[in-house]
């Protein structure tokens, strides 16, 4: 049976422990600025993954990778050092996606405003096809005839009264 709160918890510690490691520590002159996201750990916790995100180009991102790919073991067993546990999980580097996905998304919408703006500029310098006010009503001589009508029918009921 496995504890995910103990998972969870763990997983924030090694987050903590791992970003202020490569803060502190690691003076690798290939390390970009790097930012810990997201840190998961297995149901059995004997592993790690620790999500990245790296703010610069593709090579400081890829120079990066290299750098904490070559500090595993000084992070690892820095984590091990802090936590405490009877096993210090493995640390696997992911780059963590939210960025790209991010700017992927905010490309849809402004493109989606674009769209919308184009919409309201059509609908502002529209005309309608017909009458202003497509239904129909009736005309004084309509209203006339039914209020005549109307008397009739009192009249008669008034008669079988």
């Amino acid at each position: 049976m496995t504890d995910t709160a103990r998972a969870r918890k763990l997983a924030d510690r090694i987050r903590v422990v791992v970003a202020e490691t490569l803060q502190r520590r690691i003076k690798d002159p290939r390390l970009g600025y790097v930012t810990i996201t997201d840190t998961r750990v297995t149901g059995d916790l004997r592993e790690a993954t620790v999500f990245y995100t790296v703010f610069g180009s593709d090579e400081e991102r890829t120079a990066s990778a290299a750098a904490l790919e070559s500090a595993k073991g000084v992070l690892r067993s820095e984590v091990g050092r802090q936590t405490g546990v009877r096993f210090t999980p493995s640390l696997t580097f992911i780059a963590d996606a939210i960025p790209e996905n991010a700017r992927t998304i905010e490309d849809l919408l402004a493109k989606a405003r674009a769209i919308d703006e184009d919409v309201r500029k059509t609908a502002t310098d529209a005309a309608y096809a017909g009458e202003a006010d497509p239904y129909r009503k009736p005309s004084e001589d309509d209203e006339l005839e039914d209020a005549e009508d109307d008397g009739d029918n009192e009249d008669k009921q008034g008669d079988k009264a």
